[in-house]
């Protein structure tokens, strides 16, 4: 299974001087992003969002900055806000960026789990389902074929048009990512393409359907499930102690949730309600290297999935905490986690 990190590189959405605020957070990310690298860490995701608590509205470009500082990690979107964006210069950012890495980058798809890219870049909220569709039809087009010809309701044709540069890698990995939507799950087995599942909240082993729901879309539609990749996406933080962890990861935690919380209507997060969540039965990763080691086991036993994606930088999470979270992920927690998997597979 493969182990990695994915960041919305949050910052302060007050803060008086943004260029300054948003430097700050970039350096600190390609720092994060170079030691994820260095300690063997397999993938690294970037995802976009046009708000102002959220640095990277575009993933490519800071990905490309990555892709030159790194050796070995997997670079991916998590995600690229397909539905407002045009799938042609998303296909040449990321085929750009995995000629600068050597062919080890990815794109990750999805809806957007906010809608200010939709009035900022004029499309219309009512046709968001329609849009993602279409432009996913067309991001795989490309991905297929040089030369495209595509027809849709929502962007003017491609009649026999050359998209360039071609990626290293053929095809460019193509990740579609949900947030448990069952409709999305089965739309993303039937076209056979590799599935991420977001787990922010509730008990993780509720949402284990959408995978099986996933495999059955894709065995209908001919294609093997046993070829296909699964991935699932939390929120989490790895500190020497359990309980330091749990006292670092918290406040940061509950300033992003009640943002969010009150823009949707959600109850306030507590503290009772934090540590409830990151027991054995929960949505959180956070504890000690074995505690965290333990439960990421334990969800594969549920999941069978092949990736695990941890959101450790979130919101004002300090980055020197940040650094130690990804020093122990990848010295620690991932030796017990292959450990802990391989010995398992030579049992079975």
């Amino acid at each position: 299974m493969e182990l990695g990190l994915y960041t919305f590189a949050d910052v302060d959405p007050n803060a008086a001087n943004k260029g300054a605020e948003a430097k700050r957070r970039v350096d600190e990310l390609l720092a994060e992003i170079r030691l994820a690298d260095e300690v063997g860490l397999d993938v690294f995701g970037l995802g976009e969002h046009h708000r102002p608590d959220y640095m990277a509205s575009s993933p490519a470009t800071i990905l490309a900055a990555a892709a030159v500082q790194t050796k070995n990690i997997r670079l991916t979107s998590a995600v690229s806000v397909l539905s407002s964006d045009d799938p042609v210069r998303v296909f040449q950012q990321f085929a750009t960026v995995d000629l600068l890495s050597n062919g080890r980058v990815e794109m990750m798809a999805g809806r957007g789990s906010f809608i200010e890219s939709f009035p900022l870049f004029g499309y219309d909220l009512e046709q968001y389902d329609l849009l993602f569709a279409e432009k996913l039809q067309l991001l795989m087009e490309i991905r297929e074929n040089e030369i495209v010809s595509w027809e849709g309701e929502t962007r003017a044709p491609i009649r026999g048009r050359g998209v360039y540069p071609r990626p290293l890698q053929d095809p460019l990995p193509l990740w579609i990512a949900i947030g448990g939507t069952p409709q999305s799950a089965a739309r993303a087995g039937y076209l056979g393409l590799p599935l991420a599942l977001a787990i922010i909240g509730g008990e993780p082993h509720r949402f284990a359907p959408m995978f099986d729901l996933y495999r059955q879309s894709a065995a209908k539609a001919g294609v093997d499930p046993t070829t296909l990749k699964t991935s699932i996406n939390v929120h989490g933080f790895i500190h020497d102690t359990t309980q330091s962890a749990a006292d670092i990861f918290y406040e940061p935690q509950a300033v992003v949730m009640n943002r969010i919380g009150r823009e949707r209507g959600w109850g306030p997060t507590n503290r009772a309600h934090f540590d409830a969540s990151r027991g054995p039965q929960g949505a959180l990763f956070v504890g000690d290297p074995e505690t965290v080691a333990a439960k990421i086991v334990a969800m594969h036993e549920i999941f069978k999935n092949d990736r695990f994606l941890l959101q450790m930088a979130i919101g004002p999470m300090p980055h020197k905490d940040i650094m130690r979270g990804i020093e122990l992920y990848g010295t620690k927690v991932a030796p017990l986690v292959r450990k802990a998997l391989t010995d398992k597979a030579s049992a079975a």
